[in-house]
């Protein structure tokens, strides 16, 4: 085995989960840089490494030295103290701080961090409170250190020790050694596997009853993930026996005991998470109060007539649809109206709000994103707000609007309502009165919501609430190929392919990934920002099927990044460093999990305003308000220059690029596709191969979700 010692130069990638890492590295007897691959976790750029391994030669990457084991020992040189410090490794030094500290104190710089922090006051520039602030970082990272070398041991990762430490402090090992699997349950981004794997080196028996209780839990939130609040009993016990290499007789056992303590509940045949079972209870229950009880506030019968005769003397005539939706709508506690795109939904909403401001009703306006949200209120004039603004959501207190302090209004008109899933509507729902109305407004052939459930459909399936279906696409939209094409998708029929320059619906046929990766970085950069004269960072989104593949959206972001936003001088465009992630000045990224103390949601699109290397921090714009964040918050954000087209749902763009290929097979489904379809506004291209569109059109097969919501609303029906 050789044995190396180098410096940390650069970090070229680093994965935070299994601790794999690549680095550019300084050595002795080597004139140039060299490259370090393994897995080497918590590293920082300035760290000395003495590592065992081996050379080896890649064909693409060419000499690399691949490590078995590896030391840190703490930088000896001015320069790699420098770096060191530098790196964002201590919040409260940058790399203008490094410098200063280091020329001042030398070679005892980490002595005086360490044991006489206020000597830094010497440093022009550096405050009681920012010393404050790095002896604090000092320390955790000290803490980190401890709690990484016991979990490394046991076989976890540095990104688990840092979110481990951020979230249980000094009493992390503690915890840890009582039972790994809480960590599962509180630590969002550790999952049951990585605690099973600590748990199981820790020596806790396979068949101990914390283990199979865990992975129960485990696998019904599984489930869930996938759009079910429920799993058959059989089917839930014997894949969890599988995944823990158990008895299934032992599981069964413990399924029996989790219900008597009410951690799951069981119905007839099948085993639900309580607060999925609790949400469709209750929101079947109250859509059936509020069909029950006749409306208090009285509505003008002559106000529908008024408003057609404006409508008519405006020069706007409604169809007969339209007309039944708005008298539909006036006369009913609760009603669906639905239909897809150029249909004439937001004029018959409008219809709607205009019947109910005549009578003195007070309209609330909510969507479930706050694109869509921002959308609802350009269409309506009414301010509309998230259902999570709606409801005054405040951690860690919870929705503020609820059954002890309903919404302040007489009516409320819900947008993309095939977007909200059970959990969601539950928590709505709890916070409407009794008097109240509900018009709930949405596409059913789009993809169903994120969350589990499949309230929309339900609630259309169960017959209890009046739906209108507008299927007409107005003269308005029938100039429109995205339009035509769209409903063309959604019959099931071909694409009607005309790229001429008078077509808002262009398909660009690449035989291959790579060559649709090259036309999808030319549309974005070039083609399409010189004929449409748009931003491409803020106007163009790029909609996947897929995370991962040659046109994924990991690799679509790493090379659309480089493209449209490269890198520059650091004073001219500075960037943070996290996991192997380059987040640059001016990027485009989203939030990829909710976070109520910022008010930022899973699916928010923001741009990267500012970023403060010395306080290693970045301030993200989105729709209506700057949020800052720590580096180690950036693990919540990724680059979204490209998406998935299930993150897209309820958001529109102007310009829209599709890359549909055979490779993305097991994506490709006519409700995907029409989803990704639906959301341009101006100009869409699909880029790809005709075969693969044609097979999405014809895949009609979606999974149907375990719910059991429409038959709650049915009132013979005993659930």
């Amino acid at each position: 085995m050789d044995v190396l010692r180098c410096v940390v130069e650069r970090i070229t990638f680093q994965n935070e989960e299994n601790g794999y890492t690549i680095l550019q590295c300084k050595a002795q007897r080597h004139h140039t840089l060299i490259t370090v691959v393994g897995l080497i976790p918590s590293v920082t750029v300035g760290s000395v490494l003495d590592l065992k391994g081996s050379w080896k030669h890649d064909n693409t990457y060419g000499t690399q030295f691949s490590v078995q084991s590896f030391e840190e020992t703490l930088p000896a040189t001015i320069e790699g103290l420098e770096k060191y410090l530098g790196s964002g490794l201590i919040k409260g030094i940058g790399p203008a701080f490094a410098k200063k500290i280091v020329q001042t104190f030398k070679q005892d710089t980490l002595d005086v961090i360490e044991s006489n922090c206020t000597r830094l006051l010497e440093i022009r520039g550096i405050g009681a409170v920012r010393v404050q602030q790095i002896q604090e970082s000092w320390q955790a990272q000290k803490e980190i250190k401890n709690i990484m070398l016991f979990l490394q041991s046991y076989g976890a990762s540095t990104s688990c020790a840092t979110k481990i430490f951020k979230t249980y402090g000094a009493r992390s090992i503690e915890i840890v050694k009582n039972n790994p699997y809480t960590l599962a349950d509180d630590i969002w981004g550790i999952g049951f596997k990585t605690a099973d794997t600590i748990a199981s080196n820790l020596g806790l028996a396979k068949d101990a009853s914390v283990r199979l209780k865990s992975g129960l839990l485990y696998t019904l939130k599984t489930h869930s993930e996938n759009g079910h609040c429920f799993t058959g009993i059989d089917q839930l016990c014997k894949e969890t026996a599988t995944m823990l290499q158990v008895a299934i007789e032992k599981v069964q056992s413990v399924a029996t005991k989790m219900a008597c303590s009410e951690d799951v509940c069981i119905e007839d045949d099948a085993i639900f998470l309580p607060h999925f079972y609790a949400a469709e209870k209750g929101v079947a229950q109250k859509l059936r109060t509020l069909v029950s009880l006749p409306r208090k506030k009285k509505i003008d019968s002559s106000c529908v007539q008024r408003i057609l005769n404006k409508a008519k003397s405006d020069g706007f005539f409604y169809d007969e649809v339209q007309i039944d939706a708005i008298k539909t709508a006036v006369n009913s506690k609760v009603m669906v109206l639905t239909g897809g795109p150029g249909t004439g939904k937001t004029t018959t909403i409008l219809g709607i709000i205009q019947a109910y401001q005549a009578s003195g009703f007070k309209i609330a306006c909510a969507a479930p994103t706050g694109r869509a949200a921002k959308r609802m209120s350009e269409t309506t004039a009414l301010q509309a707000k998230t259902i999570h603004r709606l409801l005054e959501f405040k951690p860690p207190q919870g929705y503020q609007k609820n059954a002890g302090n309903v919404l302040d209004a007489d009516v409320l008109i819900l947008d993309e309502c095939s977007m909200i899933d059970i959990i969601l509507m539950y928590n709505l729902l709890k916070a409407v009165g009794d008097d109240m109305t509900i018009i709930m407004v949405g596409d059913t052939d789009q993809l169903s919501s994120v969350g589990a459930g499949n309230v929309l459909n339900d609630i259309i399936a169960s017959a209890l609430v009046p739906v209108v279906h507008l299927k007409r696409i107005f003269r308005q939209g029938k100039g429109s190929r995205i339009i035509t094409n769209a409903h063309r998708i959604n019959q099931g029929k071909n694409i009607e392919f005309n790229n001429s320059k008078d077509s808002d619906f262009f398909f660009l046929e690449s035989k291959t990934a790579e060559e649709a990766l090259d036309t999808v970085l030319d549309l974005v950069s070039k083609r399409l920002v010189k004929y449409y004269h748009v931003d491409p960072i803020r106007d163009i989104q790029v909609l996947t099927p897929m995370q991962r593949s040659i046109i994924g959206v990991m690799n679509l972001n790493k090379m659309m990044q480089e493209r449209l936003n490269p890198s520059l001088p650091t004073n001219e465009k500075p960037s943070l460093n996290r996991g192997g992630n380059i987040y640059r000045l001016h990027d485009k990224v989203m939030q990829i999990q909710n976070n109520y103390d910022k008010e930022v949601f899973n699916g928010d699109i923001g741009i990267i305003t500012a970023i403060d290397r010395e306080e290693q921090s970045a301030t993200i714009t989105f729709d209506d308000h700057e949020v800052v964040y720590e580096k180690t918050d950036l693990e919540e954000i990724v680059l979204a220059y490209a998406t998935t087209i299930h993150k897209a749902q309820g958001s529109e763009y102007p310009i829209v690029v599709i890359p549909v290929m055979m490779t993305h097979l097991v994506m490709l489904q006519r409700n995907l596709l029409y989803t990704a379809a639906t959301r341009a506004k101006k100009a869409l291209v699909l880029v790809g191969e005709k075969r693969a569109i044609s097979y999405a059109i014809k895949n009609e097969k979606s999974e149907q979700r375990n719910t059991r919501l429409c038959m709650r609303l049915q009132s013979h029906v005993k659930y």
